[in-house]
């Protein structure tokens, strides 16, 4: 364990007096092994929190002595303490009123859930699922397509929600919509086909759009403030103590700030306000003025951090260089999709520069990459984004000559752990190499890129601790390891989750390390992180979690 020197102790001790006084601290968490991630990665076994601020951090004996007669000291047993844990790309927990597939783990699974929900219905009702499922968890590794679906509903129109970017229908939802061989694929989607040159019912990216589900029931305003505080609560469970939502509507920012108006709010939040593709440059502003915003707006609790803009599509539709080794029906010659068109997104970027946004773009694939540097070269030109933090989101398939132009740039990574959930999808749309490399996490930190981590739940299951499992061993669910070469250490994992989220929200002097002067936000964990068995992370279980000091949830 590393103990601060006689002079380093000296200067942290009027550090805290200056801080506290005159009273001692409200609280002391001691007994434990606290891993600070501070520049020199410290262990410690104590710390003193006041206000919902670090104020000092050493050991038991020192920190002990810090205490006053109201100061309430919380003996860990010996747990392990680390900074809060924070999500860089979240949209939702996931579930909802749909089929539920989320515990399927084999064809027949999910078109058992499928055929019991069609018993429930009348004649010709339409079914749809939830989307917080991934064809890489069953045993088949495969979607359910059209005839899949067709076996167990032949009347009842399906509609297969898989992710954010994919539909799949069975022939009946096929009819319904008049969706057939002949119908045209809106620009930016795929139609997907059999070999025989049949639909096979998946809908890919814009072709959502032949599709219209009806409305879910809107949540009165009162309502909507009681889920959201409900799924932070689930949030807490699991460690997590900020999330940056990527792609917001003003509804949650409106739902967000009341919260916070109220005390409800248990977990720090980003927001990335969406600008769609069918955008144009001139309406930028008044677009934006609806929000009611000024970039950068926020504290501590909530800050709008950017705008959130995307290119490509997803796991099925990311857009490469190279051809798919999966043809989509197309001959061998699908090279994913291009959702937002080339000129119209330069003028975006550039007149969101111009405005002083921050800009955050979606890209899969390398030929989504050249597209997003293009456009940030082009705004920088005219006025320089370096320092500004720019973001490529996901960044799933890099390449090297990528790597300077994003040193240059100044650009982040915002990354997440697909792989670990889609690695069997994904080696079968780009093949074993591309797979392989599919968030490359050490290649981008080699290259001196600073890259933190999230899940993109739904689509990836909100568990951080499933992210770092992922990025420690390049495990996955039912492909097993894929791309040893990229593993990281699991401090490096952490920092990941902790200290680099900080920083992609321009938050590291008050968050993201355990240090006197930032806020308490602290987690518990069962076990010790730094040396449990690997296998054990992906289930390391949450006993404590305090945000600000305050505790938000508790095992005990």
């Amino acid at each position: 364990m590393s103990r601060p020197s006689f002079l380093e102790w000296g200067i942290l001790l009027s550090a805290v007096a200056g801080a506290c006084s005159p009273g001692a601290p409200d609280q002391i968490l001691y007994n434990a092994k606290v891993v600070t991630l501070n520049a020199n990665l410290d262990l410690a076994e104590a710390l003193a929190i006041s206000n919902g601020v670090l104020l000092a951090v050493g050991t038991n004996e020192d920190i002990r002595s810090l205490a006053g007669p109201e100061t309430v000291e919380r003996d860990l047993a010996g747990r392990t303490v680390i900074p809060g844990l924070g999500d860089n790309h979240y949209h939702g927990i996931g579930g909802g009123p749909g089929v539920d597939l989320s515990a399927a783990r084999t064809m027949d699974d999910v078109l058992a859930a499928i055929a019991e929900r069609v018993s429930s219905l009348p004649g010709g009702g339409l079914v749809v699922t939830n989307s917080n499922w991934h064809e890489g968890q069953l045993q088949e590794k495969r979607l359910p397509l059209r005839a899949d679906l067709d076996r167990v509903a032949p009347r009842h129109p399906v509609v297969v929600v898989r992710g954010g970017h994919e539909y799949v229908l069975n022939s009946a939802a096929l009819d319904r919509w008049n969706i057939d061989e002949a119908t045209t694929v809106p620009e930016g989607g795929s139609i997907g086909r059999y070999e025989n040159g049949k639909l096979n019912g998946e809908l890919v990216d814009r072709a959502k759009s032949l599709v219209t589900l009806p409305p879910r029931a809107r949540p009165d305003f009162e309502e909507q403030l009681e889920a959201v505080a409900a799924e932070h609560a689930r949030l807490n469970e699991v460690g997590l103590t900020s999330i940056r939502y990527a792609g917001a509507s003003k509804r949650l920012f409106d739902v967000l700030q009341e919260l916070r108006r109220r005390g409800l709010l248990t977990v720090r939040v980003n927001l990335l306000p969406r600008v769609s593709a069918s955008v144009d440059a001139g309406e930028l502003e008044a677009t934006l003025a609806e929000w009611n915003v000024i970039r950068g707006q926020g504290d501590d609790w909530i800050k709008v951090g950017g705008i959130k803009l995307g290119v490509d599509g997803g796991f099925e539709g990311g857009w490469m260089r190279e051809p798919y080794e999966e043809p989509w029906g197309q001959g061998g010659e699908f090279h994913g999709l291009q959702t937002f068109p080339t000129q119209q997104y330069v003028r975006v970027v550039s007149e969101l520069n111009r405005l002083g946004w921050r800009v955050a773009t979606h890209a899969v694939g390398d030929a989504a990459i050249d597209l997003v540097l293009d456009a940030y070269e082009a705004a920088h030109a005219e006025r320089s984004i370096v320092g500004k933090r720019w973001v490529i989101e996901h960044g799933f398939v890099p390449q090297p000559d990528q790597f300077p132009r994003m040193k240059s740039l100044g650009l982040l990574i915002s990354a997440q752990n697909h792989l670990y959930v889609a690695g069997p999808s994904l080696a079968n749309y780009w093949g074993a190499e591309r797979a392989n490399w599919v968030t490359p996490v050490k290649a981008y930190l080699d290259a001196g890129i600073r890259v933190s981590s999230g899940t993109d739940s739904p689509v990836v299951p909100y568990s951080p601790f499933w992210t770092l499992y992922h990025f420690i061993t390049r495990q996955t669910i039912s492909a097993g390891v894929m791309g040893e070469d990229q593993r990281i250490g699991r401090q490096q994992a952490l920092m990941l989750s902790t200290i680099e989220n900080a920083y992609l929200n321009f938050d590291e002097q008050t968050k993201g390390t355990i240090e006197p002067g930032k806020v308490a936000d602290l987690v518990v964990l069962s076990e010790d992180f730094l040396t449990v068995p690997e296998e054990q992370i992906q289930a390391m279980q949450v006993m404590m979690t305090m945000v600000g000091g305050k505790i938000v949830f508790s095992r005990n």
